[in-house]
């Protein structure tokens, strides 16, 4: 371990805390020591265990199971840092809390994750690392983990993109110029916020791989009823390629019942239950991914070079 890297602390919340420990393996350094518990009452008892005057610290805490406890745990950890004299600290938030309430869609709606950055911010978090965004236009690192999975299981010659909804068609093209195939979308017309009246197909999928990307996965209702869609338009298979697999409620059973060959989500959110339930769920590891972000974040290198990243990140990584 070099000098440099000695100097990074990596802490773990309670919310996924396989994900942390592996992120440690990949940079080669031990996961920094936090007592984390909480009161008869409820309340989150954050002890951090460790010296981190002067250290980089990154803290890692993602969006699953109890969200509200995740979060505060995240904001006492950062607070708890930033008073005990570390240099900097950086929250790790794979699956960014609350990141679908982004934006004002009706007369007094919060905008609840400009409300948790918020948080983060007076807590005394300095950076913020993340993967895709709800946000259309930001992307973060989805499409690194997209591509290799693709490259290593289809036939790329024969795939074609597919957007779940018109929303989502920045990044399926993005993913598509990346991969120079074709891409195609579906457009969605609601009964209610929560009811899809139908969805109208705008490209040819016949006789392809109809691969599906998007950013989340909650109930899956909308995965389901595109697959089968795509299936109806000739497609000969249908995949579908999420970040965050939050598979709530009837997902499970969605995704047994759709036409998907498999459901493929990172490990943002920890998945061992729901591939004990489901045997098309496959998971792909990002720890890779954000161990070499937390190393270029420590050294002041550019995050944002994916091109970079594929031929540089098992090279630096050895090198730690």
């Amino acid at each position: 371990m070099s000098s440099a890297i000695s100097q990074i602390k990596l802490f773990s919340g309670s919310s996924h805390p396989q994900l942390a420990q592996m992120i440690s393996q990949r940079l080669r350094i031990p996961l920094a020591k936090a007592y984390i518990s909480s009161t008869p009452s409820g309340e989150s008892k954050i002890k951090i265990i460790e010296s981190v005057r002067d250290y980089d610290v990154y803290i890692l805490n993602t969006g699953a199971g109890e969200i509200n406890t995740s979060l505060m745990e995240l904001c006492i950890m950062i607070h708890a840092c930033k008073i005990a004299s570390a240099r900097r600290v950086t929250a790790i938030i794979p699956h960014f809390m609350y990141a679908r309430q982004d934006k004002k869609d009706k007369s007094r709606a919060p905008i609840t994750a400009k409300l948790v950055a918020n948080m983060l911010r007076e807590a005394g978090c300095d950076h913020v690392i993340t993967m895709d965004l709800h946000a259309s236009q930001i992307q973060g690192f989805f499409d690194v983990p997209v591509d290799k999975w693709m490259r290593d299981n289809l036939n790329i010659e024969d795939c074609i993109i597919v957007s779940p909804d018109a929303g989502g068609a920045k990044r399926a093209t993005s993913i598509a110029d990346k991969l120079n195939v074709d891409f195609a979308l579906f457009h969605k017309e609601r009964k209610k916020a929560s009811e899809i009246a139908r969805m109208v197909l705008v490209g040819t999928v016949r006789g392809k791989i109809a691969v599906l990307v998007d950013d989340m996965a909650d109930t899956c209702g909308t995965l389901g009823l595109a697959a089968k869609r795509l299936l109806e338009e000739g497609a000969t298979k249908v995949y579908a390629i999420v970040t965050h697999g939050i598979l709530s409620g009837p997902a499970l059973q969605v995704i047994k019942d759709s036409g998907l060959e498999k459901l493929v989500v990172t490990n943002t959110i920890p998945q061992q239950a729901n591939c004990e339930g489901c045997d098309k769920i496959e998971v792909v590891d990002v720890s890779l991914v954000l161990a070499e972000v937390i190393r270029r974040s420590h050294f002041g290198e550019s995050v944002y070079s994916t091109d970079v990243y594929r031929r540089n990140c098992k090279e630096a990584l050895i090198l730690l």
